[in-house]
């Protein structure tokens, strides 16, 4: 499958897409389209992360019915639990959307976060990449593990930490090392009122202790996803940090060190700590570039040398 396949082969084709993924991740076919799919990205990226019961689900309903009314076509990765008995998506977060499952412009992929501890599934990165570069915007939804939950800043351009009134997490934010994660809050359930400016006063402090060395300041939008209030601002926060991305190479640095990242941990998922050191010099040469075709080239030299 070419990329333009990809592109105007609609749901099915996108689905074959991540199966052969999933079937045959470091094939000649596979490769090919990812690295097509790497030098030729299209969406902005969006990363929702937070507690569980946030409303993570409801908020990304809310912004891809947002998106599809301005015609914007809009990929989903919904990261879920994992049963305890087949490994699966226990599919809740996909259940929860409020979309129309027949409009041809948006497409949900859930994804079992099994045994890691990041929020994220391990095919989330390549599903990502395939995503940006057939969607106009790209939604990923975290499983929502609480402070460990930090693997969301390598598969996003923006990330978003939500958190909702009366519930402590705002000050669970403070002391946990999430705090450098976002470039997007949000306090959800902002029809709660009272708690809800509170629980904004507590992140806004929290956030005037990080920095972030490209210069961002880190907004917080009071939301009410179900009434649609504060929608707005949060949407223009996003595309603000996305125009700040533009400038000055801050998005392509960021999603060159994602692709280095991703390429380090594929390797030493496959060969452990010590392939990962017996590949380092091959995985700095691989700045910049893909990291599929990379990542398929240094596996095959590691296995020669076993």
């Amino acid at each position: 499958m070419s990329l333009d396949q990809l592109r105007s082969g609609g749901k099915g084709a996108m689905a074959r897409a991540l199966a052969r993924i999933e079937r045959d991740p470091h094939g000649a076919e596979t490769i090919a389209l990812l690295d097509a799919a790497w030098t030729d990205p299209r969406a902005h990226v969006v990363g929702l992360t937070g507690p569980p019961g946030v409303g993570k689900s409801t908020l990304t309903s809310a912004l891809i019915n947002h998106w599809r009314r301005q015609g914007l076509t809009v990929g989903v990765i919904a990261v879920d639990p994992s049963s305890r008995r087949t490994g699966g998506a226990l599919l809740g977060d996909r259940t929860r959307l409020v979309i129309d499952a027949e409009d041809q412009g948006i497409f949900v992929r859930s994804m079992a976060a099994r045994d890691r501890l990041g929020g994220l599934a391990a095919l989330t990165f390549p599903a990502m990449v395939l995503m940006r570069a057939a969607y106009d915007r790209v939604l990923i939804e975290t499983v929502g593990v609480g402070q460990s939950e930090t693997d969301v800043t390598q598969v996003a351009d923006t990330v978003v930490f939500c958190v909702q009134p009366a519930s402590g997490d705002s000050l669970q934010f403070m002391k946990a090392g999430i705090v450098e994660i976002p470039h997007v809050a949000v306090v959800t359930k902002a029809d709660l009122g009272a708690p809800a400016t509170r629980a904004r006063a507590d992140l806004a402090g929290a956030l005037s202790l990080a920095e972030d060395v490209t210069g961002w300041k880190v907004p917080v939008a009071l939301v009410s996803s179900t009434k649609g209030d504060g929608l707005d601002k949060l949407l223009h926060a996003l595309d603000a940090h996305a125009a700040h991305l533009a400038e000055d190479g801050n998005g392509k640095a960021q999603r060159a060190e994602q692709g280095a990242a991703w390429l380090a941990e594929t390797v030493r998922d496959e060969f452990g700590k010590q392939g990962l050191r017996d590949a380092a010099a091959l995985i700095a040469d691989a700045a910049g570039a893909s990291p599929f075709g990379r990542a398929a080239g240094i596996i095959a030299t590691l296995r020669s040398r076993h």
